[in-house]
């Protein structure tokens, strides 16, 4: 079996949804994923598909290594490469799993669960009171999910206290949190977990968003909350000052979305400085550094919980890693209001079902796209499967 070609198509979602699809002369496709490679990944893609055409499509692993290495010079440790070569390497494992009959999972040595965790990712905004607030939850906890994650970092908010009002507008690059601010991300924690309950896990996302001190000083604010994490509080460049929080959170510290490869993980994985790592597996080089990745963390008891913001076919790519490893915890959800989750698939049902994915035998990813209704949310300016 030989590689004869390699097509891209892309559709508006969380910036864009990119979707490799990898042809070969034996009538078997594949079909893979990558985000936040923007139009360069399409690029790159399209630069590299004359090197890969006929070659052996089983060869998944020496493929992207080789790709990876012979174009470090043009970033072969991180973005729109890496993101490019992400793509083509999922596309390869769902080949590789259609050709051979099997469920991904079971290429990577079998699975440690039947199902996965899921978490909602859900839009609380900094000015709701309790009751709207509520309402956001609510709306998580009768779609079945038992975890969710709040966004706390603050770009502008206005509050009363008193008969004064006061309007925080944060200075985009600095990282030190005013009192106000301070205040305020306290209080939405406090409200959301208050509107969740005891049966719903928390989780709290600051985008890297604070310096040390500010962090700090939230960490120690949110000791009484039981989280599931608190997320990048820090930027995760310096992997010491993320450690520095880490040792002042009686919350788990959960970082690492927008690293690449098992190499970007490494010293926060060495050095202990997270509790928690969350590598996206559609952007970072794929499931096999995805599974290298976790294999690494768990030699320190640092638990797995890859960051998600794909469609159905990356999230279920992801899913059979987060199956295939032992110290997976939670992966994310991203598309609560997205109508479209499920009708562009032909399978026309939601892959989550009361807070879980369900794995199954299919063979490859197990899901299959419907071009037809996909083409219809096409991102501007790209081409479709050509």
């Amino acid at each position: 079996m030989k590689i004869t070609s390699i097509k891209t198509a892309a559709t508006v979602g969380h910036g864009m949804h990119l979707w490799v699809k990898i042809e070969t002369d034996a009538g078997v496709t594949g079909l893979g994923e990558c985000v936040h490679g923007g139009t360069q990944a399409i690029a790159t893609i399209e630069y590299l598909a004359p090197k890969l055409i006929g070659r052996d499509p089983f060869a998944i692993d020496a493929i992207f290594e080789e790709m990876r290495r012979g174009h470090v010079f043009d970033g072969g440790t991180g973005g729109a490469l890496i993101t490019a070569l992400t793509g083509i390497e999922i596309a390869l494992w769902d080949l590789k799993g259609k050709a051979l009959g099997v469920p991904l999972y079971e290429l990577m040595g079998g699975k440690f669960r039947d199902k996965i965790w899921v978490y909602a990712d859900c839009e609380v905004d900094p000015g709701m009171d309790f009751d709207q607030i509520k309402h956001v939850v609510d709306d998580v906890m009768e779609r079945g999910f038992t975890a969710l994650k709040i966004d706390i970092d603050i770009g502008a908010y206005s509050t009363t206290r008193g008969t004064q009002t006061f309007t925080v507008v944060k200075d985009k690059f600095n990282y030190t949190a005013g009192q106000i601010e301070h205040e305020r991300m306290i209080e939405l924690v406090d409200m959301v977990t208050r509107a969740a309950g005891p049966g719903m896990a928390v989780a709290v996302d600051i985008h890297t968003r604070l310096d040390v001190t500010s962090a700090i000083r939230v960490a120690t604010d949110l000791a009484p909350y039981h989280l599931m994490w608190l997320e990048e509080p820090v930027p995760p460049e310096n992997v010491d000052a993320m450690r520095e929080v880490k040792q002042h959170s009686k919350n788990p510290i959960c970082a690492g979305e927008n690293l690449y490869l098992r190499h970007g993980l490494r010293e926060l994985i060495e050095k202990q400085a997270v509790d928690i790592i969350m590598p996206d597996l559609p952007k970072c080089g794929g499931l096999s550094e995805g599974r290298k990745s976790a294999n690494l963390a768990e030699l320190y008891y640092i638990a797995f919980a890859p960051h998600n913001v794909s469609s159905p076919i990356g999230t279920m790519a992801s899913a059979h890693v987060c199956a295939s490893v032992p110290n997976f915890l939670v992966l994310e959800y991203h598309w609560l209001h997205r109508n479209y989750w499920t009708t562009i698939i032909k399978e026309k049902d939601d892959i989550i079902k009361n807070g879980y994915i369900t794995m199954n035998d299919r063979p490859g990813i197990g899901v299959e796209l419907d071009e037809e209704v996909a083409s219809q949310y096409q991102y501007p300016g790209t081409t479709w499967f050509k």
